[in-house]
């Protein structure tokens, strides 16, 4: 950093001139030395520059400790850098001016004995402390910042932390800020040799001043633009890069030099306009501390401001043609001369290396802290700042042994860099011995998880489990990462690889799609994948939501426009590529705390997904710890109850599971691990469960958690119907195949299982509730009263085979049930024939008793299911209707428009009552076929295998009968009570209409035929 750029009176080694360069005027313009001068802005002490450090490092320091209105404070920082590019260019020129060439030995030689010794005794401070405040976790990784600062490679490696999203979730290093000083070193090892090349080039020029400032300036202004031009690019493709990247900083390096070297000296500017200069520039550093925020893009154009405002402070108190001091009595260099400002700005270096390892090495021992506190721990780190500047800095600058020699200064800066990497190295080879193995978990090796129950291990006799080391170690569950490969696409990736894992070669594959808590699945949905003979696709990017959000990605430090391109082309490429047999889906659900946008942002994604017609399986979101777990489980690792985090923050309502099992989204289920996670009902979660470390930061499962979790998400698979139970692992289930009439069978349902259980969670969801999801229409569009249950008192298998829908009635109020079929892709084949079929008993109720009874068998459009609107276009396709116990059943087909159009709605084209003395007593089978054969094309009604109506596509034009019939469909059982159609028939439910009487449903099928 440009802290101790010694300006005071120094000693120097004099040089002769050499022959051909003038002696030094103070003024005029004739002779070659005349107007160059040894330095255009002279080799005197600018106290100016001193108090200008001084601003830069309040800045930063108001910036860290968090004190309100300081958000932009980290602006210092390019005070610094703008500074320390004027004084060392100056420094460089002048002695290329008067000597004719650079002595690097000598410039590197200051360097070294003025910086290194200082940021040494930090680093060996930070590295002894370390050992003694951090956990052992985050000793080791401080000691690898001990030994990338001490080679002044820090920034680099906070680049590749801040830009890897999967290495995110950690406690900042106390060493993050030497960022900036290795930037600045970086700097120094290129800018002196490429001046002193530069020089070498113009040195044969008559006019050596003239030539070398002219030259250097060139150079200087085409590194300045390049630069300039590749941070403008990283700031908007990535921010760490622009951040903490060297060539995206020298920019503002060039600009300090450009005053350096251009003759400034030789204008005259009025003081009324250096004036106005100085104080601008002043009030620019100020409005960006004030105004700036993490929000900014930086550093980009925002940089500019800082930059050019400092640049103005510094110009405007520089000497013009023949004055000694243009500072001027109200020039704002005067304040910054003053006694106060300089004094801050000599212990600037050594207050900004201390500053921040007190504050973070004070949170790692006493928790999270507020302004105040940090405000006082930064007052408090001035005094070894003091200490190190009395008696480090200060005896090593002015020692005459030491500087009198280039190799003994350069001496005492290797031997600053080695001190503090032996450090390191000893204390950091010491933690990882203690922490224990850092290599993979062998996942074969690992025990048995629990299909279900409390454990998270199986225990096949019920004992508990001895104890034994975590698994993985805190080292190794930093890196316990899903065996994925590249598949988990990078923030700057806009499309994932195909990413085909298991038998790659089967036509049948699970998808997982999601951002990184969908990855986080990866090993065990492969294993269930593999058992079954199916292929795995994994669909993931990083820090990317899955539900249609824009948000900010922290690694590029802007709008995530990446996230927006891959997702639509992972839904696209779902939508149009081959047909998997099952998506599961995963996604952190806090990119937002409005729960109306994100449960809208979820129905955007979800709805080109339920489109496909694949069966959907949420994966709800794992605990959250918001704190990093191996860390501290590092720290306790025979008291992991002290790493336990709160159950309200990690596990938040999930509203994405709520509308799922509200039957909100038909064609989607959701599946939970949650319970066996963070068990019971107490205020905390759990770091580790049966000897197994659960997270691998402060967010994600480790690899071995999400494997030990196999069983059990098998199980919960299973359960919700999304999963066919494992059969032979070599064989893949084949698709069905038509038989020997032709017909190939999509669904059978005979409705076989225990008296009182459900229908199969495969095949069958529910409907809830008095509307449609979303409520487009309230009692379900046709005045009914019932409220639609998924309970076993509404909808429920008989044990006999048959399935009952039974409406019931308690204190005055109806509920019954209503089942579709989990798929609503059941569509006719391309010039074939569709057949949906049910043997059905309506109930067996009449009269007064059954005044309101509305038993339904029908379809509608599988575009429905995506909010319910469209009706009638999508078409309806009514199988089997009968209202209030009559001795008569009809079929319809709802087409077109709201009001009359070719269907004659909202009545539709019906065939009438149909006579069946004993539909309430037998079952019968009621069919429609859907034909599209050429020359056929209609829909036919069957009641036990007579057609008794027919709608043939000339009833309407063909964009209608298109839209009505040539698209999936998915199959509704239900009974009503009440409605538009009981009372057109001419009776409505009352005080005499008796509950309890089922629809019986023996069984459904559905079939296609070629055409």
């Amino acid at each position: 950093m440009p802290f101790l750029l010694a300006h005071g009176p120094r000693r120097k080694r004099s040089a002769p001139p050499p022959p051909s360069a003038a002696p030094p005027r103070s003024g005029g313009s004739g002779g070659s030395g005349g107007e160059s001068g040894p330095s255009p802005h002279r080799s005197t002490f600018r106290p100016d520059i001193e108090g200008l450090r001084a601003v830069a490092v309040l800045a930063v320091l108001a910036f860290h400790a968090q004190i309100p209105g300081a958000a932009g404070g980290f602006v210092g920082v390019d005070v610094f850098f703008v500074i320390s590019g004027y004084l060392i260019t100056g420094l460089l020129v002048r002695e290329a001016i008067t000597t004719g060439r650079i002595r690097l030995g000598d410039f590197f030689s200051r360097r070294a004995r003025r910086l290194l010794p200082s940021a040494a005794v930090v680093l060996a401070a930070v590295a002894v402390a370390g050992a003694w405040l951090t956990v052992p976790l985050l000793r080791a990784g401080l000691e690898q910042d001990v030994l990338a600062a001490a080679l002044s490679v820090a920034n680099w490696r906070f680049v590749s932390q801040q830009t890897d999203y999967l290495a995110a979730g950690h406690d900042q290093s106390p060493l993050l800020h030497f960022w900036s000083l290795a930037v600045e070193e970086q700097f120094y090892l290129f800018w002196a040799p490429l001046l002193a090349v530069t020089v070498l080039v113009a040195a044969r020029a008559v006019r050596r001043g003239r030539a070398v400032r002219a030259v250097v300036a060139l150079v200087t202004a085409a590194v300045a633009v390049a630069s300039f031009a590749l941070s403008l690019y990283w700031t908007r493709d990535s921010v760490s890069l622009a951040y903490l990247g060297t060539p995206s900083r020298v920019w503002q390096f060039a600009v300090g030099a450009l005053l350096a070297l251009l003759p400034w000296h030789l204008l005259r500017g009025p003081r009324p306009l250096r004036l106005m200069c100085g104080w601008a520039g002043a009030a620019a550093i100020v409005w960006c501390v004030v105004s700036y925020d993490a929000s900014t893009p930086y550093p980009g154009y925002a940089a500019l401001v800082p930059t050019l405002g400092t640049a103005a402070v510094i110009l405007a108190a520089i000497p013009g043609r023949g004055e000694r001091d243009a500072q001027g009595a109200h020039g704002v260099g005067r304040l910054l001369a003053g006694r106060a400002p300089r004094a801050v700005g000599r212990l600037s270096y050594n207050l900004y290396l201390w500053h921040w390892p007190v504050l973070v090495l004070a949170e790692a021992r006493l928790g999270a802290l507020g302004w105040p506190a940090k405000t006082a721990l930064t007052l408090a780190a001035a005094l070894p700042a003091l200490a190190t500047m009395r008696w480090v800095e200060q005896p090593l600058r002015r020692s005459r042994t030491v500087s009198e020699l280039p190799r003994r200064g350069l001496a005492v800066g290797i031997s600053a860099i080695v001190l503090p990497v032996v450090l390191a190295l000893v204390v950091g080879t010491t933690t990882l011995h203690l922490m224990g193995p850092a290599g993979p978990v062998d996942a074969k090796g690992l025990p048995p998880g629990a299909a279900a129950g409390p454990s998270l291990l199986a225990r096949t006799d019920g004992s508990a489990l001895a104890d034994g080391p975590l698994v993985p170690g805190p080292a190794q569950a930093r890196k316990d990462f899903p065996p994925d490969g590249a598949c988990q696409v990078a923030p700057a990736v806009t499309r994932s690889p195909e990413c085909l894992f298991g038998a790659v070669d089967s036509p049948d594959r699970v998808v997982l799609l999601g951002d990184s808590h969908a990855g986080q699945w990866f090993s065990p949905l492969l294993a269930l994948a593999s058992q079954r003979g199916w292929a795995l696709q994994e669909l993931v990017k990083q820090g990317c939501p899955l539900p249609e959000l824009t948000v900010k990605n922290p690694q590029l430090g802007r709008v995530y426009r990446e996230c927006d391109t891959w997702r639509a082309d992972a839904l696209d490429r779902l939508r149009t590529g081959p047909r998997p047999r099952l998506i599961v889906i995963a996604s952190l659900n806090r990119y937002t705390t409005d729960e109306k946008l994100l449960t809208a942002a979820w129905e955007k994604t979800l709805k080109p997904l339920r489109a496909t017609g694949v069966p959907i399986v949420y994966i709800e979101d794992t605990p959250v710890p918001g704190t990093d777990i191996p860390a501290c489980v590092s720290g306790a690792p025979d008291d992991t109850a002290a790493c336990a985090f709160s159950r309200a923050d990690a596990v938040p309502a999930d509203p994405l599971a709520r509308r799922i099992a509200s039957g909100a989204l038909p064609g989607v289920r959701s599946v939970s691990v949650n319970p066996v996670l963070c068990p019971g009902n107490g205020p905390t979660c759990p770091a580790v469960r049966d000897r197994i470390l659960l997270y691998r930061d402060d967010a994600h499962l480790t690899n071995v958690a999400a494997t030990v979790l196999t069983p059990r998400l098998e199980r919960l698979l299973t359960e919700a119907g999304a999963l066919p139970p494992a059969g032979d692992p070599a064989r893949p289930m084949p698709p069905p195949a038509p038989g020997k009439d032709g017909w190939t069978e999509l669904l059978r349902d005979d409705f076989e299982g225990p008296a009182g259980s459900r229908p199969s969670s495969a095949d069958w969801q529910y409907d809830l509730g008095t509307c449609y999801p979303g409520c487009p229409a309230p009692q379900w569009g046709t005045g009914e009263i019932e409220t639609m249950t998924d309970s076993t008192d509404n909808v429920r298998v008989d044990g006999e085979g048959a399935l009952e829908i039974v409406p019931t009635r308690e204190n005055g109020q109806w509920s019954s049930g209503r089942i579709t079929t989990v798929r609503s892709d059941f569509a006719p084949p391309p010039g074939g024939v569709l057949r949906i079929e049910a043997s059905i008993a309506l109930p067996d109720v009449t009269g007064p008793e059954a005044a309101g009874y509305w038993p339904a068998f029908w379809t509608l459009g599988d575009s429905l299911r995506d909010g319910y609107t469209g009706w009638p276009g999508v078409g309806e396709l009514d199988i089997m209707e009968s209202v209030n116990g009559r001795d008569t059943v009809f079929g319809s087909m709802h087409c077109g428009v709201l009001e009359g159009g070719p269907c004659e709605e909202p009545v539709g084209l019906t065939s009438g009552p149909q006579t069946c003395a004993d539909c309430r007593t037998e079952f019968h089978t009621y069919a429609v076929e859907v034909d599209l054969s050429p020359g056929a094309e209609e829909v036919r009604w069957y009641l036990d295998g007579r057609v008794y109506h027919r709608v043939r596509a000339d009833r309407m034009d063909r964009r209608t009968w298109q839209q009505a019939v040539d698209h999936g469909v998915f199959l509704i059982l239900n009974v009503a009570i009440g409605g538009k159609l009981p009372e057109a028939d001419g009776a409505t439910a009352g005080p005499d209409t008796e509950p309890g009487h089922p629809m019986r449903v023996d069984h459904v099928t559905v079939r296609t035929r070629e055409g």
